[in-house]
């Protein structure tokens, strides 16, 4: 693997940081406290083509690989991560869902929208009964003379306010993760009500949402995949390379404020970073980082070259959300007091990260996958 990222990988990047710093980092604490980003942020996202990342552009996409997609998460999580999760899902789990597994009309129907920043996705697939074990998921899709009607509820849905369409998975067959399929549900449909859940510990800008399905019907065409479950399943491998790529920008956050923070602030006559033990606190973060990084640009190559990569994303997710924890946590250290209240924006990514330990795969999970990988013993059942 070569290390040395290309011209065009090198521009993509100073794009999405002069983006993040221009229309991100000034926003993000107001955003923060008011619980909602400005929506016109997502369509210059599309301008830019931050939500067309990988995806043809017959369809409205802006190309690149799976390391462009990486490093453009990892600059705009250092801003703030409540936009990251909203290009996370929208792109990464709905748009591309669409461009791999969807017909051609289904393609032609969603996803200029969604690149363009004009439309946004939701990925329905965790309900109030279900999170880890999404194979026992209890929505309906039940057939009928012209298409399925579908009822059920999911909650903790990022986008789900703010989104276009919905991929929601429900069951259409017997128990386990064989009985259930994957319906594109425009949420203007009737029955289709998403209502936001506030008061979240971080990510606080993110719509996230509780949704309910109460007779929606949807026509034979709304069906993206009978084999929802494997679908999901592969979605939120790449998902779980976005979540890390994410973490990685949110602890290089932390670790700049800790940096600048440690210079400037003097007790005993001299700036704090010369005092070993902060010295110390900055160099484990500093080593986190890195390693959270490489591990992420694996996956991302693994990707590229068509390798599998599924055990690789859960290693890069796991050590990177929580090496995102450690290093924000650490970085409120560095500022003292001053880390707990929110003029400084360490309290802030350690709100953010906390969550990432828990969505798209537990840590506990994580840990599941990698020892079923590396002992073929599964210790889910």
């Amino acid at each position: 693997m070569d290390l040395t990222l290309s011209d065009e990988h090198r521009q993509l990047r100073e794009l999405a940081r002069r983006f993040t710093d221009d229309r991100i980092v000034p926003h993000a604490q107001r955003w923060d406290r008011d619980e909602a980003i400005d929506r016109d942020l997502v369509p210059a996202l599309g301008e830019v083509g931050f939500l067309g990342l990988g995806i043809d552009e017959r369809y409205g996409g802006s190309g690149g690989d799976n390391l462009a997609y990486c490093l453009v998460l990892e600059e705009i999580a250092r801003g703030d991560s409540a936009v990251r999760g909203i290009i996370s899902v929208s792109l990464g789990l709905v748009a591309k869902s669409i461009a791999k597994h969807g017909t051609e009309e289904q393609k032609q129907r969603w996803l200029p929208g969604l690149t363009q920043g004009t439309q946004l996705g939701c990925f329905a697939l965790t309900e109030p009964g279900t999170g880890s074990d999404a194979g026992s998921l209890v929505t309906k899709a039940e057939k009928t003379e012209d298409g399925y009607r579908i009822n059920g509820r999911k909650v903790f849905i990022t986008n789900g306010t703010w989104a276009d369409v919905a991929l929601v998975f429900a069951r259409t067959g017997g128990p386990g993760p064989r009985g259930i399929s994957a319906f594109l549900v425009p949420t203007d449909t009737k029955g289709f009500q998403a209502t936001e859940i506030k008061g979240k510990l971080g990510m606080r800008g993110q719509a996230t949402a509780e949704i309910t399905l109460d007779d929606v019907d949807v026509p034979e065409d709304a069906l993206l995949s009978t084999e929802g479950f494997k679908l999901a399943m592969g979605s939120l491998d790449k998902g779980r390379m976005s979540v890390a790529a994410g973490c990685v920008g949110a602890a290089r956050g932390a670790l700049e404020a800790a940096l600048k923070y440690a210079k400037e602030r003097e007790q005993f006559g001299k700036p704090i970073a010369g005092f070993q033990l902060v010295q110390e606190l900055l160099a484990d973060m500093a080593v986190e980082t890195d390693a959270a990084r490489l591990l992420t640009w694996r996956v991302a190559d693994l990707a590229d070259r068509g390798e599998p990569f599924g055990t690789e994303a859960s290693m890069a997710k796991l050590y990177a959300s929580e090496a995102a924890v450690r290093v924000a946590n650490n970085a409120i250290q560095v500022f003292g007091g001053y880390g707990y209240i929110d003029e400084y924006p360490v309290g802030k990514y350690l709100r953010d990260t906390r969550v990432t330990t828990l969505y798209e795969g537990t840590s506990q999970i994580q840990k599941l996958l990698i020892g079923r990988a590396l002992t073929g013993v599964n210790a889910f059942i």
